[in-house]
């Protein structure tokens, strides 16, 4: 749920007076969880002032040497959170940035926005590639083989059906005497 920065302004000063709090949730778990968020915003105004309150209004782009910037800060020791909160970015970003550049290095920093196109997958598959010959003998052995086990499949379940048929006719007899 997004707030408004007054309404988490309201609940920041309410915090750091010690005054109650109303929460939006029922139950104790959703008060706990809402008392949480009211904690990192009174962090985060802490910290950043104001702007830690405020939503951003647009997405920033990061440059892959923008990002790496961010990742040296930490390969240099600082902590994950103090460059994050500094960069007024989530943690959880800047761990996999530099989680992908120990990986794959600047590599592993490139904008990559969305997932490969269908089409690319589906040339693949279209493909038609040429059998060598021991493949089209194998080919063929395979297709007999299947055509002989589908025959016999057939005839055990017509061989099935004759017997129980027949010990149907065993059993009325039987009955009749």
């Amino acid at each position: 749920m997004k707030y408004s920065w007054e309404f988490k302004l309201e609940c920041v000063d309410k915090y750091k007076n010690g005054e109650y709090i109303a929460t939006p949730g029922k139950t104790r778990n959703q008060r706990n969880t809402f008392m949480h968020q009211v904690n990192k915003w009174a962090k985060n105004y802490d910290d950043l002032g104001i702007n830690g309150l405020k939503h951003s209004s647009t997405n920033k782009i990061w440059t892959p040497e923008k990002r790496f910037e961010l990742v040296a800060k930490v390969l240099a020791g600082n902590s994950i959170t103090s460059v994050a909160k500094k960069a007024h970015i989530d943690k959880g970003q800047l761990y996999q940035w530099v989680r992908k550049y120990n990986e794959k290095g600047m590599d592993g920093l490139q904008c990559k926005k969305g997932r490969p196109t269908k089409q690319l997958v589906m040339k693949k598959k279209n493909k038609k590639t040429k059998l060598s010959i021991s493949e089209q003998e194998e080919l063929k052995l395979l297709r007999e083989r299947n055509e002989y086990l589908e025959m016999e499949n057939e005839y055990l379940k017509k061989l099935d059906a004759l017997v129980s048929k027949r010990e149907a006719a065993e059993a009325k007899a039987k009955n009749q005497k």
